[in-house]
């Protein structure tokens, strides 16, 4: 079984994160480095690579699991089937925070141990089945902390199967600096199901002088369907101190990166494509959408000034597609 794929067993409804009741098989042991660990780590990445001087990749706290398995349950509501998670990766209970929508989970993803440190390897794993709907989101900024020796991955598959919906909208990528990081995303969702996902990444802790500041943040995304079709790659390759970003044709006078990815029927493309095209002119950022191949989805690329600006339009995409698809509206996000 290759890294991006992943089965548990058990059941435990809505439990809390210290009393998990998935499993592994035996043919899946999580207790292996390898099972963190992209396979296709790229050579910019692995330039980095070097024995810790501190704790060594794989030790006790190195390596963040998350895996959920949610439904769609005979009251209409979505839960939690399956839960397994091992920190700094950690789940509460799911919520349900949506008038128009009761029966659709929230959840929360927290990391106690505060960002994202040299050596790390997260994984998250999510499956969405029996008409599941969910909303993901973080509990704070994702932190990439600097790093003198080795780097820092994070994998993300996410498999959404026929008729269920997701969103997965987190808080900004914050890279601090000499900061290295490799994120894989893995989304594999039926074409009669939906997801809408996103990505923004800031320029660092610009009060504290590291705008830019960071060797490497590099994002890679590859969407299939249910029959293991390609439907879109993506790669976002950020290396600061090598090539100037904030030159016309990258960046130019912005300084944030929003990515959103929507798969979903090609019945709903062209409606959500035009709507987030038109919705543009009413935010401070500069974008654009584009269809992608055979009518699979949409892709947004976003540039903008703060953060708050490209996570705004990106609640205006869920707000579009949540109208489009489910003919319901989006309040927002809680957090305290």
């Amino acid at each position: 079984m290759s890294n991006g794929d992943v089965k548990a067993v058990g059941s435990d409804g809505n439990s809390n994160y210290d009393n998990n009741t998935a499993t592994y098989p035996n043919a899946i042991d999580h207790t292996r480095i390898e099972f963190y660990i992209p396979d296709d780590i790229p050579p910019e990445v692995l330039a980095y690579e070097a024995k810790l001087a501190q704790l060594e990749v794989g030790r006790a706290g190195k390596t963040g699991l998350l895996y959920l398995m949610l439904e769609g349950a005979s009251n209409g509501r979505t839960v939690i089937k399956e839960k397994f998670s091992k920190v700094p990766l950690v789940v509460l209970k799911a919520m349900y925070l949506e008038e128009s929508l009761p029966g659709m989970a929230y959840v929360y993803i927290m990391s106690p141990s505060g960002g994202v440190l040299q050596g790390d390897r997260y994984r998250m794993d999510i499956v969405l089945r029996n008409k599941a709907m969910l909303h993901v989101t973080t509990q704070g900024a994702t932190r990439i902390y600097r790093m003198n020796r080795n780097y820092a991955t994070q994998m993300v598959n996410i498999s959404v199967d026929k008729d269920c919906y997701m969103e997965y909208i987190p808080d900004q990528i914050i890279p601090y600096r000499d900061s290295r990081f490799y994120q894989r995303v893995n989304l594999n969702v039926h074409e009669h199901g939906t997801l809408v996902y996103s990505d923004i990444i800031v320029p660092g802790r610009v009060a504290r002088d590291e705008a830019f500041q960071y060797d490497i943040c590099y994002m890679k995304a590859i969407a299939r369907n249910q029959y293991g079709s390609i439907r879109f790659i993506d790669n976002v390759v950020l290396e600061p101190k090598k090539s100037n970003l904030k030159t016309m044709g990258i960046l130019d006078d912005r300084d944030v990166v929003g990515s959103i990815y929507i798969l979903t029927r090609t019945e709903y493309v062209n409606a959500i494509s035009e709507e987030v095209n038109s919705a543009l002119k009413h935010f401070n950022i500069v974008g654009g959408a584009s269809i992608l191949p055979n009518d699979s989805g949409v892709m947004v690329r976003l540039l903008g000034s703060v953060a708050e600006d490209v996570r705004g339009f990106a609640y205006e995409v869920v707000r579009i597609v949540r109208r489009v698809v489910l003919n319901a509206r989006f309040s927002g996000i809680r957090k305290g």
